[in-house]
């Protein structure tokens, strides 16, 4: 298929702010009822894939390919609609992952960056949507934003696979933190945060009573490739494809049906081949 030319589009000013700051919050995604509602379907079908393999280390991963609820959540046209302010009308979705941390327990999130181990070419070319479906506070791990960090070179990383840390290679930058600078995410069940691909990230261990419940989801503009995976995958959820760089993933036809899970273990089996690359051990 031949390209159109990329035209980005013009910037508002939140997005101008967000492309300054490297993230934004709090951005409504979503009544409280709704977030209430998903997350009573999440707690439901974790009983189902209980014991099953459904992501790296802890995480569930692409759950937008596999859960019908959470398939909605990344077409809700209030999150599109935001979405589009910083991509433009066309867009994909990357990836999602549920990060569900439990009351009283050590997982953790180390400092780092995103597209420093996507495998993705366009820095400017994605955002992760994170969507509270829970209380997200301080005390029971909240993210954590370094403002500006995504500006200038990658940084370098260090890989610890440290069991606690919900990171595939617990991978950590290598770099002083100024924690005076740190910005604490709090966000009620609904409200979402965005933030840039290269923004200094992370988020602490849940000392509370209160589960902690984040889905968090990678929108992609579809002029991005993937340079490390031997191929990638997407779901086009707004606009058109007009680059047709990712295999196009369809929509789930129910929960956890056989078509779906095989398209699930495909993309987590090649997408790993660019988060894991160059690492000496792969906890997989």
């Amino acid at each position: 298929m031949t390209a159109h030319p990329r035209t980005m589009p013009e910037r508002s000013n939140r997005a101008a702010r967000f492309f300054d700051d490297g993230y934004m919050f709090p951005l409504n995604a979503m009544s409280r009822a709704q977030a209430n509602a998903y997350r009573t379907q999440l707690e439901t079908l974790e009983q189902r894939i209980a014991g099953s393999r459904v992501g790296n280390k802890g995480q569930l991963n692409n759950s937008h390919v596999i859960f019908r609820f959470a398939n909605e959540i990344v077409r809700r046209p209030q999150i599109l609609d935001i979405v589009e302010e910083f991509l433009g009308p066309d867009i994909l979705v990357w990836g999602s992952t549920f990060f569900l941390k439990e009351p009283h327990t050590e997982s953790y999130v180390s400092w780092h960056q995103d597209l420093r181990y996507w495998g993705l070419d366009d820095e400017n070319g994605q955002v992760s949507a994170w969507i509270a479906l829970s209380p997200v506070t301080l005390a029971n791990g909240c993210m954590r934003f370094l403002p500006g960090s995504h500006k200038g070179e990658m940084l370098d990383h260090r890989d610890t696979f440290d069991d606690t840390n919900f990171l595939t290679r617990g991978q950590e930058v290598d770099a002083e933190i100024d924690e005076d600078a740190v910005v604490h995410v709090e966000l009620e069940p609904g409200q979402m945060s965005l933030h840039h691909g290269k923004l200094l990230h992370a988020s602490a261990p849940n000392r509370s009573d209160e589960r902690r419940i984040g889905f968090v989801v990678n929108y992609i503009a579809p002029h991005v490739r993937q340079t490390v995976a031997q191929e990638d995958f997407a779901m086009l959820v707004r606009g058109e494809d007009r680059y047709a760089h990712f295999n196009h993933v369809p929509s789930p036809a129910g929960d956890l049906t056989d078509d779906a899970v095989g398209w699930h273990n495909h993309i987590l089996a090649t997408q790993n081949e660019a988060i894991y690359e160059g690492a000496e051990t792969a906890a997989r």
